[in-house]
């Protein structure tokens, strides 16, 4: 057994963990047997239950709510680039049997067994966000992991979210070999650049790759706007597909261009238009816009729980300005990365916003995130993508 401090927790605050959850927080902790204070931030452990039984290893960061995350149930396992070498082996021969080809999240934190750390892969070329003290410590076995696990050309450690301030960590940029500015992505033999040092995420949402093909399904023949639609990942999708027409529609520019110039690499035209999304759409209504099919994909909008009420009423007049665009029969596409908001509240948001409209929904499909993105199953907070395909009559 590696030489590791102690961290031992209440009783019957192990419950959680022995049904495979990955979290310790700091009320958990016995912090009369084994105070906090005493690790530093990224400090590995044993963890301990209350009569001192070992629940497997874990890192620490004493300044986080979340003060510990499990690594491994394994006591005598050494967390070294040999052992996030196999994490990275299970994750490569999963996402290679759903999504051949290189281009799709490698590494997706809890679920793949490295909490705090998510990996994309574009082809020769990886992003890397690590999001806790505890990953940041690891960061340089991971790389060697990386190296030998796929040899890349470039990693990029776009470590710049804003959940990192909750660890107390800076936001942090490094490059390692040969990163460029934007990379091609092949996706469903359409192509897409996508700007990994300036764009949102890491540059590319894969998650929602299964709901742009469900889009392009729907496509043909239909009037299409994509609301936030970034680099036109939706509606490029849905011209390609045969739409009658697409309109794109976010509050940056620079993301506008770069839509324009993927409709462009697969041989099809898109509007698009500029503009706050509540302000948009309501010019777009005054003006007696229709369209047949709509997708709504905001960024998230409720980022604390403090912030569900005001978040929710956000996602419901949204949509409720969306579904006022439809035609007769028309679909909608909404989708929610809040975690916060669950699939229950968003399908009521929904519902409240066809009230208001005074139109009639029905919910034909709900979707999650794509097949590289797998749910833990006793970590809810891995769910965190909800889209619901609806039906909107007048």
């Amino acid at each position: 057994m590696p030489s590791l401090p102690s961290l031992r927790l209440k009783p019957h605050a192990d419950r959680r963990l022995r049904i495979g959850h990955l979290w310790v927080f700091a009320n958990e902790v016995d912090i009369q047997r084994t105070p906090l204070t005493t690790f530093a931030p990224g400090a590995l452990a044993r963890l301990e239950d209350a009569r001192g039984k070992t629940l497997g290893q874990v890192y620490v960061n004493p300044a986080s709510l979340i003060c510990a995350r499990m690594l491994t149930r394994n006591a005598h396992a050494s967390i070294d680039a040999a052992w996030f070498a196999e994490r990275i082996r299970q994750a490569l021969q999963l996402r290679e049997r759903v999504y051949p080809g290189g281009f799709y999240r490698l590494l997706f934190g809890e679920s793949d067994g490295v909490p705090g750390l998510v990996v994309d892969r574009y082809g020769d070329v990886l992003v890397a966000q690590s999001t806790t003290a505890g990953m940041d410590a690891l960061r340089p076995v991971v790389e060697t992991a990386l190296q030998t696990a796929l040899s890349p050309r470039g990693i990029y450690w776009r470590c710049d979210a804003p959940v990192r301030s909750l660890e107390g960590l800076e936001p942090e940029v490094e490059v390692r070999g040969d990163v460029p500015d934007a990379i091609e992505i092949v996706e469903a033999g359409r192509r897409f650049v996508a700007p990994l040092k300036t764009g949102q995420k890491t540059g590319w949402y894969f998650d929602q790759r299964d709901n742009r093909a469900l889009v392009g399904q729907l496509a043909a023949g239909q009037r299409v706007l994509d609301v936030f639609s970034y680099i036109g990942g939706f509606g490029v999708t849905a011209a390609a597909c045969g739409a009658r027409s697409v309109t794109c529609l976010d509050a940056s520019d620079t993301a506008l261009e770069q839509a324009q110039a993927n409709a462009s690499r697969n041989n099809v035209t898109i509007d698009v238009r500029a503009g706050d999304a509540r302000q948009s759409l309501e010019a777009l209504a005054a003006d007696k816009a229709r369209f047949d099919l709509v997708v709504v994909d905001p960024p998230a909008l409720i980022k604390r729980k403090k912030d569900v009420a005001a978040g929710t009423r956000h996602y419901q007049q949204l949509n409720r300005l969306a579904m006022e665009l439809l035609a007769p029969n028309g679909l909608l596409l909404a989708a929610s990365c809040s975690h916060h908001l669950t699939a229950d509240a968003m399908r009521g948001a929904l519902r409240k916003a066809a009230a208001e409209s005074g139109r009639r929904m029905m919910v034909l499909a709900q979707r999650g995130a794509a097949l590289d993105h797998p749910v833990h199953a006793a970590i809810p907070e891995t769910e965190y993508l909800k889209a619901f395909l609806c039906s909107v009559d007048a």
